[in-house]
């Protein structure tokens, strides 16, 4: 039997997100995969600039954005769509990319920074200690002090648990498939909805599109089986043209659930991305959403292997499920919009709401909920505002915070007029008249105010292991 730190089961995005960060903070890691070969298939097609800010503090958002295309836009239905230009932030987009991409770029990551990946090795049974976990996949068998559940929304994990996952089916005949164009269309997003079914679609690069194609006629019929025909048939009820589609290289049928699990812990085991929550595919948060449970689970479980306070990770619950939550309410609420079937409620979709969003206000903070730029966690009433919500970009001195986070630590912003300050950490000083910062390595703002006051150092002493009891990456 195997000694390690944590074994993440799941080898996707999510699970490679986590495994990186925590083999990056020097904690040993484990990631079991069912699969013995990544997919060359893509469920996913978009990031969004959130999920960029965080793969930027670990120096992978530029090759990411590399690989794809663009959107300045986010298209809910074709009357109504969201501007992403505006977006503070340095990706003010939605990068088009279909998710191998970002499989491979996370799967690097984790294994340039000492994670071990376990391909082919399903897990077939876990049973909780009071010191640990013993996780078996087959002959192979580990002893983990946590294990973190990212095996998707039919979770293995979750089953072995018993933990429920309460929810309900939207859709059930939803069809997905990665066609090739020979008339594409002049946008980078493409999305509409009539009557009785909706599409999009997305560039892939070549004349390649990701397609999301839906028939109401189709819901309650057993022996539905997704075919190109069915695709090229809703493709020209729903926008008018088939846009050339020829060869389809992929296709396949999904039932889109709306669930969420009431806590994201038992025990020792962690839930993260699918496997703690699953909803629509409107908006494109999915994947999205599980990057960041990543980010945020995987340097709690590091500090607290270093001898933090175990409470801290109480704070993922507290902080991720009610973001998991928004994002069942807005992808649920837009594919609603989506599959309206009353002519005056389908009116006042295409023209009442789609003025609304035209309302840089209302489009601003609809923006910010989507690409996750204007999540923020909740905070102390005695707290500054700025506690709890991304850092983001700020002028500094030297270089670019997000930069400055790169090694997985917390990172100290002084005030421009602060001289030299001495801190455990990085040190970065602003060029403009904001208040000092201290940045999780997340890049969440954890405290904000003047750092020749020290209050930051306690705010630092809750979230870490004293300095005796830290173990050097």
């Amino acid at each position: 039997m195997g000694t390690v730190d944590v074994v993440v089961v799941g080898g996707g995005p999510t699970g490679c997100m986590l495994a990186g960060e925590l083999a990056l903070a020097g904690r040993s890691v484990v990631v079991v995969e069912k699969h013995a070969e990544a997919s060359p298939l893509s469920r996913a097609f978009g990031t969004h600039a959130r999920t960029l800010e965080v793969l930027d503090t670990r120096g992978l958002a530029d090759e990411l954005v590399a690989t794809g295309t663009k959107a300045g836009s986010l298209s809910l239905w074709k009357s109504a769509g969201l501007d992403l230009t505006q977006l503070p932030s340095r990706f003010p987009f939605l990068l088009v990319t279909p998710q191998r991409n970002v499989d491979a770029l996370l799967e690097k990551y984790a294994r340039d920074h000492g994670a071990q990946i376990v391909r082919g090795a399903g897990v077939t049974g876990l049973e909780q200690l009071d010191d640990g976990v013993v996780v078996q996949a087959g002959d192979l068998v580990w002893k983990a002090s946590y294990v973190v559940a990212a095996d998707g929304a039919h979770s293995t994990v979750r089953r072995l648990t018993g933990t429920e996952f309460p929810g309900k089916t939207l859709l059930r005949s939803i069809m997905l498939a990665d066609a090739y164009l020979a008339e594409p269309p002049d946008t980078v997003i493409t999305v509409d909805a009539v009557k009785n079914s909706f599409a999009f679609l997305a560039p892939f690069g070549d004349g390649w599109f990701r397609i999301i194609a839906w028939d109401r006629r189709h819901e309650d019929d057993p022996a539905f089986r997704a075919e190109p025909a069915l695709v090229r048939d809703i493709l020209r009820r729903t926008m008018g043209t088939d846009f050339g589609m020829g060869e389809t290289r992929w296709i396949s049928q999904f039932r889109s659930d709306e669930r969420q699990i009431g806590t994201y812990r038992s025990g020792r085991v962690f839930f993260a991305g699918d496997a703690a929550h699953v909803h629509s595919p409107a908006g494109g948060q999915g994947m999205n959403t599980g990057i960041q449970d990543a980010a945020n689970l995987g340097w709690k479980l590091a500090t607290v292997l270093d001898g933090a306070d175990p409470a801290i990770l109480d704070t993922y619950q507290a902080e991720r499920h009610p973001v998991g939550k928004l994002v069942l309410r807005t992808s649920g609420a837009t594919i609603r919009m989506m599959t309206l079937r009353s002519w005056p409620m389908r009116m006042l979709r295409n023209h009442a709401l789609a003025a609304l969003l035209r309302s840089r206000r209302f489009s601003g903070k609809a923006a910010g909920m989507f690409t996750g730029t204007g999540i923020r966690y909740r905070r102390a009433s005695s707290e500054h505002t700025l506690v709890g919500t991304p850092a983001g970009e700020v002028a500094l001195r030297e270089g670019r915070l997000l930069e400055a986070l790169r090694h997985g630590e917390f990172v100290l912003v002084a005030g421009r007029e602060a001289g030299h300050v001495r801190a455990p950490m990085p040190v970065v000083h602003r060029t403009d008249d904001g208040p000092g910062l201290l940045v999780r390595p997340d890049g969440y703002v954890a405290w904000a105010g003047d750092v020749t006051s020290g209050d930051w150092a306690a705010v630092l002493g809750r979230w870490t292991a004293p300095a005796r009891e830290r173990r050097a990456p």
